[in-house]
């Protein structure tokens, strides 16, 4: 990996701490992590896995809820043969095109233009 996450991603939360925003139980969190709905890796002294906390915006109940096009946006991007880290990577830098990061573009409901974006990084 050419750039140093820790860098580029503010803050990250574990599965326990993702499972408590959500309100869901930890093997739900699993399930989307295993499902793509999330990405994540192992960081930090103790090795644990994380996802950065900017996949999560408000939800119409007022709790939290994932991005909601954050899964088909890592879809793209895993079938262009990008790695989760590298597929990190991409979400949080400044891409030209977009003006913003990805992760950015997608909080703000821009899924069009990232798709775009990302199916021509192959």
């Amino acid at each position: 990996m050419s750039t140093d996450l820790d860098t580029l991603v503010p803050s990250w939360l574990t599965l326990p701490d993702l499972a408590e925003r959500l309100d869901l139980d930890i093997s739900k969190v699993r399930g989307l992590v295993r499902d793509r709905y999330v990405v994540g890796l192992k960081r930090g002294e103790r090795t644990t896995f994380q996802v950065p906390e900017a996949f999560l915006v408000a939800s119409e109940d007022g709790g939290e809820q994932v991005i909601p096009t954050l899964r088909g946006t890592v879809v793209v991007l895993g079938d262009q043969g990008l790695p989760d880290d590298e597929i990190l990577e991409w979400l949080f830098t400044v891409e030209p095109a977009l003006g913003v990061a990805p992760v950015e573009a997608l909080r703000a409901g821009r899924r069009a233009e990232v798709r775009r974006v990302a199916q021509a990084i192959g």
